[in-house]
């Protein structure tokens, strides 16, 4: 039995076709019910990835007449279905993984998420932070516990005596990985492409900030860790490979989420094996489900401790939208905005 209160309609944003952010209409359709193990969440702030946009140029899947974007959030559980404690409604929440294959994302004052992809949100976390966790922190957590002999977890400590590079240090995925990198004991080291960036990474966190346009990255990196880097968290393996493998320490990882359109990597396989480079891919649509579980367990733990911030006073401005201009969310993003983009649900 469903509980929680009965609403006729909705504002929602959707698209019925492939192509670029005028596709995405502005609509009003009916609230729907949740289901067995299902939630119904008010959402207040809807995040926007670089996965929506590209997600948006794509065909609809087969069977899929419209399909509501965006995989991150943040509100209150209105209502739940069956198999779900009737005491969560109310709760505050973030969300991850809403659109991914399900036609519900979170561009829309109510969506249905599977009862654990809306996780509890203190009172004390601002909805602009949940909305800003989901795809971006849960990679940051995979790319910082796939290495040989790490902890698989993240946790005060945990990476106490490891130095880690995140390349792309002002990004929305570099940014979470500075902070959950830090929280963890980390020495942090990010790169970045010019001094407003800088700014923002050290205002995440890091320990070192270095221009790659300006500085010979390779000098001042190994300057700082003689032995290496132990982590890599990268943005772009293909245009960064070549610095990657000069500062690698022995056993290190380089855990890259992200490549431009038709990027390829080409690794010197001696210098990899000699220092037994491991070059690890991170999609976190398809990590395996008890590492997602963990990243959502560990990512709780450090908004719990306050150690998962947003703004620009932690290195993560946030750019924020309405909801019928959810189209001009998309082409800042997809222009490169530096941020988080956010969008405001009515």
């Amino acid at each position: 039995m469903n509980v929680g209160v009965g609403v006729r309609e909705m504002k929602s944003v959707v698209r019925t076709t492939a192509g670029g952010p005028e596709v995405l209409q502005f609509v009003e359709r009916p609230v729907p019910e949740p289901g067995p193990g299902e939630v119904r969440v008010r959402v207040h702030i809807s995040g926007v990835n670089p996965t929506d946009w590209r997600a948006r140029q794509r065909a609809l899947p087969p069977g899929v007449r419209e399909e509501v974007p965006h995989q991150d959030g943040a509100g209150v559980i209105d209502a739940v279905g069956p198999e779900v404690d009737p005491a969560r409604v109310g709760q505050r929440v973030w969300i991850w993984e809403a659109a991914w294959e399900r036609p519900w994302g979170t561009a829309q004052q109510y969506t249905l998420v599977p009862d654990q992809h809306a996780v509890a949100l203190p009172d004390h976390a601002s909805f602009e932070l949940g909305a800003a966790l989901g795809i971006p922190a849960l990679t940051a957590h995979r790319a910082l516990t796939v290495h040989d002999g790490g902890p698989g977890q993240l946790a005060p400590g945990t990476l106490q005596g490891a130095t880690v590079l995140v390349a792309g240090g002002a990004g929305a995925v570099g940014n979470a990985a500075i902070q959950l990198a830090r929280w963890a004991g980390a020495r942090v080291i990010t790169t970045v492409s010019g001094p407003a960036k800088a700014a923002l990474a050290s205002a995440a966190g890091a320990h070192l900030t270095v221009d790659y346009r300006t500085q010979d990255a390779v000098a001042e990196i190994l300057a700082f860790a003689p032995e290496g880097v132990d982590i890599v968290v990268e943005v772009a393996p293909g245009a960064n490979a070549a610095l990657d493998i000069a500062v690698a320490a022995q056993g290190a990882v380089v855990a890259y989420y992200s490549g431009g359109e038709g990027e390829h990597l080409s690794i010197p396989v001696l210098t990899s094996l000699s220092t037994n480079l491991r070059w690890q891919s991170v999609f976190v649509y398809t990590v395996p489900s008890t590492a997602k579980q963990q990243a959502i367990t560990d990512v709780t733990a450090a908004v719990d401790a306050g150690a998962l911030r947003v703004g620009e006073e932690a290195g993560l401005p946030l750019h924020r939208f309405t909801l019928e201009h959810t189209a001009d969310a998309h082409a800042a993003l997809e222009k490169g905005v530096v941020g988080r983009v956010l969008v405001d649900i009515p």
